[in-house]
């Protein structure tokens, strides 16, 4: 498609000029007639148009994404119509540099001008308008393109519904930098490269880009994924010593490890596709992209995000670091802005959003919004006892109308829905089991998951490093603080992320508990404590008197008390004064003190 400009053509950030600009694109799935059903994907540094789905020509699929995208897939084709273009400065179609000047009928060369990541965010706006698109159901992107994905969210805030970052970061750090300069170094110090005008001759600049290719396909790959993939494996030797000394010196020096011949190999695939000065462009681009440069600081950055937005890190990457995730997730929440974050395990490394998306597509697919009907929690049913709807009750009737609420050990998202039904609360979970995180964000709530913490007794903190002083207004831990290693640490984090909280907990000095570890002799295990010791969940078993106790060391205030018995001796216990002899569970609401003040308001 070409697109329609002004008679004096497109002008780019860095003040060049593009008179004519193809976009090569294809689309997967069938678009809506009001077009109210396109995802955009944006392709990551070496990709292009072809995501998925089979070319005229072709007799199978082969695009870059095809496990992801198409019926019953993470992005699904049966409701979505998906679309995804070639960059600027790409070499499939799209203009760049191999392109045809139209001042001179000859390929652009050295004479292309410097485009940046907003200059290729902008001609995506520009052509999906062509086609008659008024606003994306969501725009996506890994690495390179998960970098396209923030400029779309901040440029064009009010296009996009939904916004999803996968391996990506806000700038590169300086090791990612040291490998794109280096792998540039080697295509212009290639003799071949001729400053850029190299298309008129037969030879073309391929050994400075396999050198580049070679160079860059380490980053993409973790060191486990490596030695596992190769270690020191060798292949059978292809020449003997005599013959090897009549060929250049160089090639004396290259060995029989396979990690070299499959370097070798990629080299030669890339090669084969793509142009050195696309290359070239595109690296110099996503080099230059940083947020905190251009706007000053992620908060500026981000303070014009509407859409809902999901961004993933990967634990193998090293390319684009969960770190870097996180940094733009805490910006985000620092924001108030809806954002949900999963750290998946992905020993792969960096290309495994590419390579292995067991976990990655049913995140995606959670977090599209349902153009059917939807179902939440993933198609489970929320299931509860009369006991727990009861503590659930008691502690949405704790937490103030409107307010911002972390639920820390969220589950599959029950309460936070029932709170954003009853209470119209912007809610986000907290969660360590990928399978509950994953039926939060279904059912359309934020959550944040670290899966590498797959068991909530080993966190220090119940991960609340990640989140920034005061971005939420009340935190809800729902039996939840007996399952942390640390409960007291747990507390002081949960009032610095938000200056109140509700906890509920099973008291384990419950009469009827007491008398059955007295009389038997064993743990007990009951309606309120329904685990065997061996496999509990729980592992600090305490008193409501505990819990008042820790307050008042930690000079925390106790507001409320909602204690609840399901026993006709429970509430008399409790009606009798001995709350801690008759409440099966407990309702605390507690803010930061500056000392020792208690003001219970108990209620039976």
């Amino acid at each position: 498609m070409r697109l329609d400009l002004p008679p004096e053509g497109y002008t780019l950030e860095q003040g060049g000029v593009l008179k004519q600009i193809e976009v090569a694109y294809e689309m997967c799935g069938t678009l809506a007639p009001d077009r109210s059903n396109v995802i955009y994907i944006c392709h990551a540094l070496t990709g292009d148009a072809h995501v998925a789905g089979i070319r005229p020509g072709e007799q199978e699929p082969d695009g870059w994404w095809e496990g992801m995208i198409g019926p019953g897939r993470g992005i699904d084709t049966d409701y979505y119509c998906v679309v995804c273009a070639n960059i600027l400065t790409g070499c499939k179609g799209t203009t760049g540099p191999s392109s045809i000047n139209p001042d001179t009928g000859k390929p652009y060369g050295a004479s292309f001008p410097a485009v940046r990541v907003r200059d290729m965010v902008e001609v995506q706006y520009l052509f999906l308008r062509q086609l008659g698109i008024e606003r994306l159901v969501a725009v996506v992107g890994g690495s390179f393109g998960g970098m396209q994905v923030l400029e779309w969210a901040i440029r064009y805030p009010a296009f996009i519904g939904r916004a999803v970052v996968i391996a990506a970061a806000a700038s590169l750090n300086a090791q990612a930098l040291a490998f794109d300069i280096i792998g540039r170094r080697s295509i212009t110090e290639d003799p071949r490269w001729r400053l850029g005008n190299y298309y008129a001759s037969y030879r073309k600049p391929k050994l400075g880009l396999g050198q580049a290719r070679r160079l860059a396909h380490i980053t993409y790959l973790s060191e486990a994924s490596m030695s596992d993939k190769f270690g020191r494996a060798r292949r059978e030797e292809w020449l003997n010593g005599s013959e090897l000394f009549k060929l250049k010196a160089r090639l004396r020096f290259r060995t029989t490890f396979e990690v070299e011949s499959y370097l070798d190999h990629q080299a030669r695939k890339f090669i084969n596709r793509f142009d050195a000065n696309s290359y070239l462009h595109i690296t110099r681009a996503m080099d230059e992209f940083d947020l905190r440069e251009q706007y000053g600081s992620l908060e500026q950055a981000f303070a014009a995000v509407q859409a809902p937005v999901l961004v993933v890190a990967l634990s193998g990457d090293w390319l684009f670091t969960p770190e870097q995730s996180e940094e733009m997730v805490r910006a985000l929440l620092a924001l108030g802005k809806p954002v949900s974050y999963f750290h998946l395990k992905a020993p792969a490394g960096h290309d495994a959003f590419l390579t292995h998306i067991d976990q990655l597509a049913p995140v995606i697919r959670a977090f599209l919004p349902w153009v059917g009907t939807p179902v939440a929690a993933n198609g489970r049913r929320d299931t509860s006892d009369g006991a727990q709807e009861a503590a659930y009750r008691a502690v949405v009737a704790m937490v103030p109308a409107g307010s911002r609420v972390l639920d820390l050990g969220c589950g599959e998202g029950r309460l936070l829905r029932l709170l954003q039904r009853e209470k119209q609360t912007r809610g986000t979970g907290l969660e360590v089991d990928f399978a509950s995180a994953q039926a939060t964000l279904d059912g359309g709530c934020n959550v944040l998951l670290d899966a590498l913490h797959d068991d909530q007794a080993t966190t220090e903190d119940g991960g609340l490093s990640l989140l920034p002083d005061d971005s939420f207004d009340i935190v809800v831990l729902s039996e939840t603080l007996q399952v942390m290693k640390r409960p007291h640490l747990v507390i002081d984090e949960v009032l610095r992320v938000a200056g109140h909280a509700v906890v509920s907990f099973p008291n384990f000095g419950y009469l009827p508990t007491r008398l059955k570890l007295l009389l038997s002799g064993r743990m007990p295990k009951d309606r309120h404590l329904p685990y065997e010791w061996y496999d509990t969940p729980n592992i600090h078993l305490f008193t409501f008197k505990d819990f008042v106790d820790l307050c008042r060391r930690e000079q925390i205030v106790i507001r409320k008390v909602r204690l609840l018995a399901s026993t006709r001796l429970g509430r008399w216990l409790i009606g009798c004064g001995l709350a801690n002899a008759g409440a099966e569970r407990v309702i605390v609401h507690i803010e930061r003190g500056r000392g020792a003040e208690h003001d219970e308001q108990l209620d039976g």
